[in-house]
């Protein structure tokens, strides 16, 4: 696969008004011929000043008939969604408009290269790690590490538990809300077990919902409201991140950038 790191490499070569040469920071260019349009990769030469360049070498890397435009506007930093698209096109290479009249271009798309990083979660209400990770990704905050996230979202309403921690999830009967008579099932964790102790006593049956508990692969991200559990840990020896209940979108960025770094030192 071919996706340049930085779009300044990529000159889109329609015209020449200074002649054959290219812009020194140049590697690839998109090339318009009467068959449609074709990249190619090139060696500028070794002039040691002035902005522009002769052209040592060029080659065709994707001709006409193996390229494809994507229609929309894109943001070229979201590196593993262009790839998504880039597999989805049908062709070799796919080219990229960004939201700056930017260009990149993938080229062979593997997905398989990047780093897969499962996210554990839980709804209703908002499945608040999940949702502001995809919010991350749509600014293009985690390029640099060429991860994909896969999620793993479980809907605690499909419980069918008599009583659910709080009335922000919508649920009629909740711990913060309601008094217990004893005997119910209660939708909680660690945190809600203590609540119920201290209240009620132990006449409850609890069924875990803790996204913690729901890991099963690594590398993880999750979150937890119990604060001492935060931080790169292993949960059932899975190797991973967890976040508080409440993180901010900066903690989260953190924490997968944090986590992404370790785990490659393990390898």
């Amino acid at each position: 696969m071919i996706f340049p790191r930085l779009c300044k490499e990529v000159g889109y070569a329609s015209t020449h008004p200074c002649g054959d040469r290219v812009y020194f920071l140049s590697r690839y260019l998109v090339h318009e011929t009467p068959d449609g349009t074709e990249v190619l990769e090139i060696v500028p030469g070794k002039e040691r000043k002035g902005l522009l360049r002769t052209v040592e070498e060029a080659h065709v890397i994707a001709a006409p008939g193996e390229v494809v435009w994507y229609p929309e506007r894109v943001q070229l930093h979201d590196r593993s969604k262009l790839v998504g698209l880039a597999a989805e096109s049908g062709k070799r290479c796919t080219l990229f408009t960004g939201l700056d009249e930017h260009l990149t271009f993938v080229l062979d798309p593997d997905p398989s290269l990047f780093q897969h990083v499962f996210v554990y979660d839980v709804t209703p209400p908002r499945p608040s790690l999940s949702a502001t990770l995809g919010e991350l990704e749509e600014t293009g905050i985690f390029s640099e590490l060429d991860i994909i996230f896969v999620h793993r979202l479980r809907d605690i309403s499909r419980i069918g538990a008599d009583v659910y921690p709080c009335r922000a999830a919508g649920f009629g009967r909740t711990l913060d809300a309601d008094r217990l008579q004893g005997g119910e099932t209660v939708a909680g964790c660690r945190t809600g077990r203590e609540l119920l102790r201290e209240c009620y006593g132990n006449d409850f049956s609890v069924t875990d919902i803790c996204p913690l508990t729901m890991v099963s692969e690594e590398p993880f991200i999750t979150r937890c409201c119990r604060k001492e559990r935060e931080g790169i840990r292993e949960q059932e020896n899975l190797f991973g991140a967890v976040v508080h209940w409440g993180a901010s979108p900066f903690e989260i960025f953190s924490a997968v950038r944090d986590l992404v770094f370790a785990w490659r030192d393990r390898q």
